[in-house]
């Protein structure tokens, strides 16, 4: 009977712990769709950002003698690398594969022979990091499971400091770009110094978190970046239009910043998602394995207990 009881606690924790992860499923899914709403929230704005700085791109050319800072290219000694982690685990791999992509750029830049710093969002990469030594300038962590603009701004104004004070001379974004529930990389994307003919983006694109059968699946749609680029050539600017680029910039920095930092956590949530439905499914296969030896257990018991009845009325006769 004491190893009846040991199976029954067991199943009964099984249980509960099935509870748990199907729980965060959910959750993690509701916040994949909060997510999905940000990005088409945010679209228009990025969309409107984008045709401005396209038709500033024609009408100035992006001369090579412009003055702006942000589109300098400098001779890089020193690199900044922006590391996109999560604040928690329980998310499959999601943490491991950008700290994997960073320690592999980290090689990189040192067969270079060139320095590099650390800006570190998460607090998974932060702790990694720091138990090592490596050189970090700052750090950002506790942000909003589903990024806000406040936040991306915070983090893009420290990159400017660093790279307007010459701390660094490029800055490198490693993030993990969202594919699918089941699927994302992680990806390397320079921020700073801009480059002005890369503001065009021919993969752009935004998920969309669907569900069909019962199942969530995700349908990625291509933006249109052909749309109103060029303004009238007999538009009159009441500043300059270097004056408006420069001021310009910076706002497509924060929002290239929020960009990734929504794919990201769209990609820390899936991974969640998909990580706490193995998880159930496991516990339901140990559960039907728990009770089918529990069963043979119980009947083994009873068969005994037969056994000793007869056995008994045996020895009386």
């Amino acid at each position: 009977m004491a190893n009846l009881k040991i199976i029954r606690d067991r199943i009964k924790s099984v249980k509960n712990t099935k509870k748990i992860t199907e729980a965060m499923r959910l959750v993690a899914a509701a916040k994949v769709r909060r997510a999905q709403e940000q990005v088409l929230a945010t679209r228009p704005f990025a969309d409107r950002l984008a045709q401005v700085l396209y038709g500033l791109q024609a009408r100035l050319k992006f001369q090579n003698d412009s003055n702006s800072p942000l589109l300098q290219p400098r001779t890089v000694k020193t690199v900044g690398l922006l590391v996109v982690s999560g604040d928690r685990g329980l998310c499959g791999g999601y943490n491991g594969n950008v700290i994997r992509r960073a320690e592999t750029r980290i090689k990189e830049l040192k067969a270079e022979g060139l320095d590099y710093k650390l800006v570190l969002i998460g607090r998974k990469s932060a702790q990694y990091f720091q138990r090592r030594d490596q050189p970090i300038a700052d750090t950002f962590t506790g942000l909003e499971q589903v990024p806000t603009a406040s936040e991306s701004s915070q983090i893009a104004d420290a990159l400017l400091e660093l790279f307007l004070s010459e701390t660094v001379d490029r800055v490198e974004l490693i993030y993990t770009r969202f594919v699918s529930l089941i699927s994302s990389r992680p990806v390397i994307q320079t921020l700073l110094p801009l480059d002005p003919q890369g503001f065009e983006d021919p993969d752009d694109e935004i998920f969309r978190l669907t569900s069909r059968g019962g199942k969530f699946e995700v349908s990625r749609e291509q933006v249109d970046n052909t749309v109103g680029r060029e303004f009238p050539r007999d538009m009159l600017f009441e500043q300059e239009p270097m004056e408006i680029l420069e001021a310009l910039l910076p706002l497509y920095l924060n929002n290239q910043l929020l960009r990734a930092l929504q794919e990201s956590s769209a990609s820390e949530l899936s991974a969640r998602m998909t990580a706490m439905s193995s998880a159930s499914d496991n516990a339901k296969q140990l559960i039907n394995t728990l009770t089918r030896s529990y069963n043979k257990a119980r009947q083994a018991a009873i068969t005994q207990e037969i056994l000793e009845v007869v056995g008994g009325a045996e020895a009386l006769k």
